[in-house]
């Protein structure tokens, strides 16, 4: 299948990924700042924005409809379920991915017996329930969740919710999948397979993927650079654009 990305600035490539429900609208910000320096490609994940959807949504869908788009080695950064699927393709596809950053991202989205720092399973439950009759709502409150705990969480969320349908409305169908991803996915005991320069750009107010995922990712991966964002929630890259996109620019310019 095809999916949808577009293209701004101009040198090496550098994929972008974007979290549940949203499209590769989240990364303009950045990829403007970066735009003299990259060639950035911010993809609509498939059944997101003006991607067609998978049927059914599954992460090793989405890495075989990226490793088609982008054969050559790239640079890519997921955010929050991105990077689950950027960590995917780089165990899928290691010849394509030069370096990969997670942001905001876990190993593992979903609280279990011996992973606590997580989302609590019902939480998702929650929101895959509400989808149906309500899904905008579920959306906003979902954004709301991304931004709690930042001091521009106003703003933030105003940022996002304007985002959001930038490329269209999300499939319903990839909507509940997507849910169901984040609930399963555990890539715990992969992670230490992966051999690439690795940066990892959190925020330590985040309560969907606390810094505590990010503590245990350096912990197994020593290529790792972690980036700690004070006072940022989910969303490092907007709260703290400055500084998220000074790291990215160092961190690329090593590889």
């Amino acid at each position: 299948m095809s999916i949808h990305f577009d293209t701004v600035g101009h040198g090496e490539s550098v994929v972008w990924l974007h979290g549940w429900a949203m499209n590769g609208t989240v990364w303009q910000q950045v990829a403007n700042a970066m735009a003299d320096d990259y060639c950035h490609h911010l993809v609509d994940l498939p059944g997101h924005g003006h991607s067609p959807a998978l049927q059914p949504l599954t992460l090793d869908g989405m890495v075989a409809a990226l490793a088609a788009a982008f054969p050559l080695p790239v640079h890519v950064v997921g955010w929050s379920l991105g990077g689950a699927v950027a960590s995917t393709w780089a165990l899928r596809h290691p010849a394509q991915v030069r370096s990969l950053t997670l942001v905001a991202s876990s190993p593992c989205f979903a609280q279990r017996d011996d992973w606590p720092g997580a989302m609590p399973a019902s939480t998702l439950a929650q929101f895959a329930a509400n989808l149906g009759d309500d899904w905008r709502g579920t959306l906003k409150r979902f954004i709301s969740l991304q931004t709690l705990g930042s001091p521009t969480a106003r703003e933030l969320s105003k940022t996002l919710l304007s985002d959001l349908l930038q490329h269209g409305k999300p499939d319903p169908a990839a909507l509940r999948e997507g849910l169901d991803i984040l609930r399963d996915t555990d890539l715990r005991s992969d992670i230490g397979k992966l051999d690439l320069p690795m940066l990892l750009q959190y925020g330590d107010r985040d309560m969907l993927s606390p810094l505590a995922a990010a503590q245990w990712l350096a912990a197994q991966q020593p290529q790792a650079r972690l980036v700690v964002h004070h006072g940022a929630a989910h969303v490092p890259f907007l709260s703290h654009l400055d500084d998220f996109v000074a790291a990215q620019r160092r961190f690329i310019a090593t590889v």
